[in-house]
């Protein structure tokens, strides 16, 4: 067994395991709920929040407006989850990489 090989093949998998998380931080994510849309990227940052203009919303629309952004957001934040373990999950089982 070849201790520098090993430590070859982990520097490289570190590198392609880092250069993953980066394409996935820089992507965007689009999350709906019924008259909103929201925008995240792959660190779980909002970008932007878009309400349909012909939405006519009155003050007792407010706690519904609450409940369909927070819908938006996890819908949003669910893609990124996804993303990253489609992309990342082949590190999941490498000793030492989490």
């Amino acid at each position: 067994m070849n201790i520098q090989a090993i430590m070859k093949q982990a520097q490289a998998m570190q590198k392609e395991m880092m250069k993953a998380k980066e394409e996935i931080d820089k992507m965007e994510f689009t999350g709906e709920s019924s008259f909103v849309k929201v925008v995240v990227n792959g660190q779980k940052e909002l970008l932007s929040v878009t309400i349909d203009p012909s939405v006519e919303l009155s003050k007792d629309d407010i706690e519904m407006l609450q409940d369909v952004l927070v819908v938006a957001v996890n819908n949003a934040f669910q893609k990124v989850d996804k993303m990253t373990e489609q992309k990342m999950g082949k590190f999941a089982n490498v000793p030492g990489m989490f």
